[in-house]
């Protein structure tokens, strides 16, 4: 008889090792160039000010261009993913948002800024999407959200690296070093992924066409079993669900959980974003030097990478309350910044802290979506929130513009910033009662569409997969 192998338990079964430390390290590197390609503008407004002896105020379109294109990348690429494969739309999203940075550098104008960096945006968008559904797709579940939040940090450690190009390239080559770099580096690992990536086992046991390709992946992910070339593959049967799209997401206590959520990310993505995208202005209009202000940027991101491992040791065990905590922190954290009189150490250590809080608290966000929503339409809850979210991300840097141009004082200026995630600290404490109230306990878990407390069944774990799999 032909072998029969089911794609769940081959993917669950298989130990950690080199093909997961593939997987994870070129992923990293992609969110490494994708995050530094969304700082990279705000860290060289101040050159660029200068240089085209434009206000501060005028770069706020430039800003939220390449966030307002990840509006359209995410469900384009998205698109390209589902019918083309994750490699793919992983490839095209680096390249897209490359080009896009590198023509950067032979613009004359903040119009040409703006189209540039929304194309770019493009490319950024369908990059993050389709990262996340490979690496779900190919990590064992017990490792799952471990590894796609380590692979996240690779966004705000790329973040960091445009503060330390403002401070040390820029004086000596130029703005235009920060989109040499930029551009270079995307296309650079692009022609990597080509080779190093692997595609999803779930896309391609969907097209027969590209067998070989299948039986190539699933032998280096299971070393340990000897897959036959007649192999016949299936998958799991989904359990069914009442009701069909949004409608899925307000079934039940989500009715309530699932727009708190949007809230919770909505006013995280602003603060990050005013911040991200307004601190190198700030910071050199109020006489740092560059190399100053460089600094204090990238101290944001370490302060945000740090916040990121933090959510994934806690928020299994205390749930939503570690998220409502950071959204507690960050707020006089980011007023702190702009406090009168106070040292430059420590207003970097409120960077720093205001990385940690902000950041922390929207990697929190990220994971705890993916535990609310039932495996049979987790996916489509994931990508709502993200998209509404990206809402605030835009609205972020806007407002931002509109209070520099009104010359607030600094002390006003990071009070106005902190009051996303004052929203968002109301949201997020409601939130984590109702997830205590819905599930029993502080740990969450997938609420299911019917009563409240009802949750999502799940199989029991494969103990022996090569006996279970063996089907000659």
């Amino acid at each position: 008889m032909r072998q029969t192998l089911q794609i769940e338990e081959l993917v669950d079964g298989q130990r950690f090792g080199r093909f997961n430390i593939n997987l994870l390290l070129w992923s990293f590197l992609a969110m490494i160039a994708d995050g530094y390609d969304i700082a990279a503008l705000a860290s060289a407004a101040p050159q660029l000010a200068r240089t085209w002896h434009v206000a501060a105020k005028a770069f706020a379109p430039a800003l939220s261009a390449s966030l307002f294109g990840i509006l359209f990348g995410a469900p384009l690429l998205g698109y390209v993913g589902d019918r083309c494969g994750r490699k793919t739309a992983i490839l095209a999203g680096c390249m897209i948002y490359g080009l896009g940075t590198l023509a950067t550098v032979w613009t004359t104008n903040l119009d040409q800024v703006v189209v540039l960096r929304f194309l770019a945006g493009i490319g950024i968008g369908g990059l993050m999407p389709n990262t996340i559904a490979l690496n779900s797709e190919l990590a064992p579940k017990r490792l799952r959200a471990a590894l796609v939040v380590l692979m996240f940090t690779g966004i705000t450690t790329g973040g960091a690296i445009p503060g330390y190009v403002q401070a040390w390239l820029i004086p000596q080559h130029g703005w235009q070093i920060m989109f040499w770099i930029g551009g270079i580096a995307p296309l650079l690992i692009a022609a990597a992924l080509l080779f190093a990536l692997p595609e999803s086992v779930k896309y391609l046991v969907s097209h027969p066409a590209r067998r070989a390709q299948l039986l190539a992946t699933l032998r280096r992910l299971r070393r340990d079993l000897l897959i036959g070339d007649d192999a016949q593959f299936t998958f799991a049967p989904a359990p069914r669900v009442p009701g069909t799209g949004l409608a899925q997401l307000f079934s039940g206590r989500l009715a309530f959980i699932t727009p708190i959520l949007w809230l919770c990310f909505i006013t995280a993505l602003m603060a990050n974003y005013f911040l991200n995208s307004w601190l190198p202005l700030i910071f050199e209009n109020s006489g740092f030097t560059a190399q100053q202000s460089g600094l204090a940027i990238s101290c944001y991101h370490y302060g945000g990478t740090v916040g990121g491992l933090f959510v994934a040791l806690v928020l299994g065990r205390f749930g939503f309350t570690a998220i409502a905590a950071l959204f507690v922190l960050a707020v006089p954290a980011i007023a702190a910044i702009g406090l009168p009189g106070i040292s430059f150490a420590t207003m970097v250590s409120a960077v720093a802290l205001a990385g940690f809080c902000t950041l922390g608290a929207q990697f929190g966000n990220n994971a705890a979506s993916g535990l609310l929503y039932p495996t049979v339409y987790r996916s489509r809850g994931v990508g709502w929130a993200l998209g509404v979210g990206r809402l605030g991300s835009v609205i972020g840097p806007l407002v931002g513009g509109v209070l520099l141009g009104r010359r607030l004082p600094l002390q006003q200026l990071f009070i106005f910033a902190a009051l996303p995630m004052a929203a968002g600290l109301i949201a997020s404490a409601v939130l984590a009662r109702l997830c205590y109230r819905g599930l029993g306990g502080l740990q969450l878990d997938a609420m299911g569409p019917g009563n409240v407390g009802q949750q999502e069944k799940v199989a029991a774990p494969v103990t022996d997969v090569p006996k279970a799999l063996a089907d000659k």
